[in-house]
């Protein structure tokens, strides 16, 4: 862009579900005012805004940065608040295990932040992704599974609740849950059973291991170096321990310690790890 008398210059771009539209006035000496109402793509090349001399910067709301608009536009929602999720089988068993902190963007809100929840004692839940949604979509799937419980006086096997699962997420799919869900759970003859799906219930099922959230990159790797098949309870968790840990310290969104269940025909050991704090 080149900087000279241009007024009124705008551009739109949607992110998030939420709309900024950013107004953008131009002088010879540089960048007057940004009113943030809604935005679609910015027609401005940040290398020139970066070069040109800026007498004020006026936002509505308060003062907000470029490395904060780029953020805006370019972090993904599912990204938004953070998050780690891991699902591993052994022998007879598996275990699931998530990171504890709750951020918006790179500022850090809690480090105990809950996500894998309990459906019954051979079923759990992880959720990824939008921290609200999350917790809406969780509220849904337990009501659901009351109504199976009162219904067909039995808990749901795990294959039944991914479908359950599946067809929620798929009801939405014009308006999804910016989720992604984690499901794990002992079945017939306490085989385990894993299985993740995307924001509109596509299913991916897997005999090894799944994965979720902002570090599932490294996540991928450190399982595929570290997994091995029929591990008893003990080793899976140190394993899915030291693959949970080394995959959130290389990444920024995610992290400060970690929530591991172990789940046996016999019981569920719930553990709290103590990882990096920053």
């Amino acid at each position: 862009m080149e900087v000279s008398h241009c007024s009124g210059l705008a551009g739109s771009v949607k992110e998030y579900g939420i709309e900024f539209v950013l107004k953008i006035e131009v002088e010879k000496s540089g960048i007057l005012s940004v009113g943030k109402s809604s935005y679609r793509s910015l027609p401005i090349d940040w290398g020139d805004l970066r070069s040109c001399s800026s007498r004020s910067y006026e936002f509505l709301p308060p003062l907000v940065s470029r490395s904060q608009l780029f953020a805006w536009f370019h972090m993904s929602i599912f990204e938004y608040n953070g998050s780690s999720l891991i699902a591993m089988v052994g022998k007879n068993c598996f275990a699931i295990a998530s990171d504890r902190r709750l951020g918006v963007q790179l500022q850090t809100i809690a480090t105990d932040f809950q996500r894998i929840y309990r459906i019954h004692d051979l079923l759990f839940l992880g959720l990824s992704g939008l921290a609200t949604d999350a917790q809406t979509l969780y509220q849904r799937l337990v009501f659901r599974h009351k109504l199976y419980q009162l219904r067909e006086e039995r808990d749901m096997k795990p294959e039944t609740f991914a479908s359950l699962v599946s067809a929620i997420l798929y009801e939405k799919r014009f308006g999804p849950y910016f989720c992604q869900p984690v499901i794990a759970g002992l079945g017939d003859e306490d085989k385990p059973f894993i299985c993740t799906m995307d924001s509109i219930g596509a299913k991916e099922l897997a005999k090894d291991f799944v994965v979720a959230g902002t570090a599932s990159e490294s996540l991928y790797g450190a399982c595929e170096a570290m997994f091995k098949p029929e591990m008893e309870p003990e080793e899976l968790f140190e394993t899915v321990s030291q693959a949970l840990l080394s995959s959130v310290d290389r990444d920024c969104l995610s992290g400060w310690g970690g929530h591991v269940f172990v789940v046996t025909p016999k019981g569920i050991t719930e553990r709290i790890l103590k990882g990096r704090m920053d």
